[in-house]
C-alpha cells in the first residue's frame, strides 16, 4: 500500500517544535533568532515565497526583516547592502531570493554572502563542508528532503538512489547527501540529467527515485519499478479549467500513475514545497546559536 509522504504536516511539526524552543530562548533571556530576506524586483513567485517566510517567522517566535529593493537595483548596490548584513551583528542569517534580474551576476552575490550567516546553503563554503561532511548549512530543498526521508523512517541505507537533475539548488547536492556515510544516505547514488542516454534504465534500477527536472509529469508508471519510493521536487503551473483560478499545479511525475507502483511518494503540492521554509527556520536557528560557525 503506498503511504504519501506529507510535507505540510511534517513542516508544521518542525515549526511547532522551533517554536518551543524559542520559547526557551527567550524565557532564558537569549537572543531572539531574526532571518533576514532581501528581494529584488517584482517576480510573483518571489514575492509569495519570501512573504511565507515572513509570516512563519512571526508565527514561530522569530524576528524577520524584509529588504524589498527595486529590479533596477545594480549589482553594486546589492553588494552594498549585503555588507551591511554581513555587519549587522542582530540579523542571524539572511537569503537572497533567487531569481535575480539579469544584469545581476548570481554567482558574485552569493559568493559576497558571509558563509556564517547563510542559511540558504548556497556559498561555495557550505557546499564545500557538505561535501566533506562536516557542520554546516544545507541547502534548504535538499536538506527538507532529508528530513522527510528520515521522519518517515524510510531504508536508505545500501539503496539505489536515481537523482534526475542536476542544478547546484536540488539535484548535485542530493546526490551527495544520499552518499555520505549518515541516516538518511549511505546510497549507491547515479545523477541523470537532460544528456543521459537510455535514462528509463536508470530509473527502473531505482529503489529511491529523486526527480528535480522542472518538466511537468515527465515521469511515467513504465520508468519506475513496484515499491519504489518517490521524491518530486518539480513543481510547474499549467492551464486548468478544473480550478477557480484557472491553473493547477503538476510534478514532474504522473502522481495518480506513479503512486499505484510507490511505496511511498510526494504529493505535489504539499510534498516537498512545504518543507523549504521548515529548513531555512531550522539553518537559521543554527546560525542562532553558532552551531556551524562558533
Amino acid at each position: 500500500m503506498t503511504q504519501i509522504i506529507d510535507g505540510k504536516l511534517i513542516s508544521l511539526q518542525i515549526q511547532d517544535e522551533i517554536a518551543a524552543e524559542v520559547k526557551i530562548i527567550k524565557a532564558n533571556g537569549g537572543k531572539t533568532p531574526h532571518l533576514a530576506a532581501v528581494l529584488v524586483g517584482n517576480d510573483g513567485a518571489s514575492e509569495t515565497y519570501v512573504g511565507a517566510k515572513v509570516k512563519a517567522c512571526e508565527k514561530i517566535g522569530f524576528k524577520s526583516t524584509l529588504v524589498k529593493l527595486e529590479a533596477a537595483t545594480t549589482e553594486q548596490e546589492l553588494l552594498h547592502i549585503i555588507d551591511g548584513l554581513n555587519n549587522d551583528t542582530d540579523i542571524d542569517g539572511y537569503i537572497v531570493q533567487l531569481p535575480l534580474p539579469k544584469h545581476i551576476n548570481e554567482h558574485n552575490i552569493v559568493e559576497a554572502i558571509a558563509p556564517q550567516k547563510d542559511v540558504d546553503g548556497f556559498h561555495p563554503q557550505n557546499i564545500g563542508r557538505m561535501a566533506l561532511n562536516l557542520p554546516t548549512y544545507l541547502p534548504a530543498t535538499p536538506y527538507g528532503i532529508m528530513q522527510l526521508l528520515e521522519r518517515y523512517k524510510i531504508d536508505t541505507a545500501g539503496k539505489h538512489c536515481v537523482v534526475i537533475g542536476r542544478s547546484h539548488i536540488v539535484g548535485s547536492p542530493m546526490s551527495i547527501l544520499m552518499a555520505r556515510n549518515t541516516n538518511p544516505g549511505n546510497c549507491t547514488v547515479t545523477m541523470c540529467h537532460s544528456r543521459t542516454a537510455n535514462l528509463k534504465e536508470f530509473t527502473l534500477k531505482a529503489d529511491i527515485l529523486i526527480v528535480a527536472l522542472g518538466k511537468a509529469e515527465f515521469v511515467t508508471a513504465d520508468m519506475v519499478k513496484d515499491g519504489v519510493v518517490v521524491v518530486d521536487v518539480g513543481i510547474t503551473r499549467v492551464p486548468s479549467t478544473e480550478t477557480k483560478s484557472g491553473f493547477k499545479l503538476l510534478g514532474d511525475v504522473k502522481y495518480d500513475e506513479v503512486s499505484a507502483k510507490s511505496s511511498f511518494i510526494t504529493p505535489v503540492p504539499g510534498g516537498v514545497g512545504p518543507m523549504t521554509i521548515a529548513s531555512l527556520l531550522m539553518n537559521t536557528l543554527k546560525a542562532s546559536r553558532r552551531e556551524v560557525y562558533k
